[in-house]
């Protein structure tokens, strides 16, 4: 007989709380080039709306096709994207680790996510919803240009990375 592994989590314990290590968060942001324009105060005023959230080893952060509602911070742990081929077998297309950040074009378009994330240790995560940046973009005119500039350069250079991948596929 198989064993089926459980995953266990308390979805609403800790999904909403506060940030509590303010000057690690503040750290941790900056390092994040769509945040290194702001200043500690307009750092101090986005903490405000950010949530913070433990995934479990194997948990789901969220699927293939959900709704993209937000960028993710990586405070602890390792995640990992994955997406099924045509043969429905699972491939990672990128694994990610302390520091790191993804979902970043939910904050422009909120489409669909084209790749499940995956918690392959325990996660500490920080999450900003598109509907709190952009009433904080409203609300701060001045720091959303500079948090808006920062998702286009990052956009940037990600799509430059991928270029250059699939020229060295096609012509290498």
């Amino acid at each position: 007989m198989s064993e089926t592994k459980v995953v266990h989590s308390n979805f609403w314990v800790n999904f909403f709380n506060t940030p509590t290590e303010e000057a690690d968060l503040k750290k941790a942001l900056k390092s994040i080039p769509l945040f290194k324009e702001l200043t500690k105060r307009d750092l101090s005023a986005l903490i405000k709306i950010i949530h913070n959230r433990t995934f479990v080893a194997g948990e789901y952060i969220f699927y293939k096709g959900d709704p993209g509602i937000g960028l993710y911070l990586i405070r602890e742990g390792e995640v990992e994207m994955q997406r099924e081929n045509s043969s429905n077998e699972k491939k990672v297309l990128a694994s990610f680790g302390k520091g790191d950040f993804f979902g970043e074009l939910a904050l422009v378009d909120g489409e669909k996510r084209s790749a499940s994330a995956i918690a392959k240790s325990t996660c500490k995560i920080s999450v900003i919803f598109k509907p709190d940046l952009d009433e904080f973009i409203e609300k701060y005119p001045r720091k959303g240009i500079k948090i808006l500039t920062g998702i286009s350069s990052i956009i940037a250079l990600r799509l430059r990375v991928l270029n250059e991948d699939y020229f060295n596929l096609q012509y290498k």
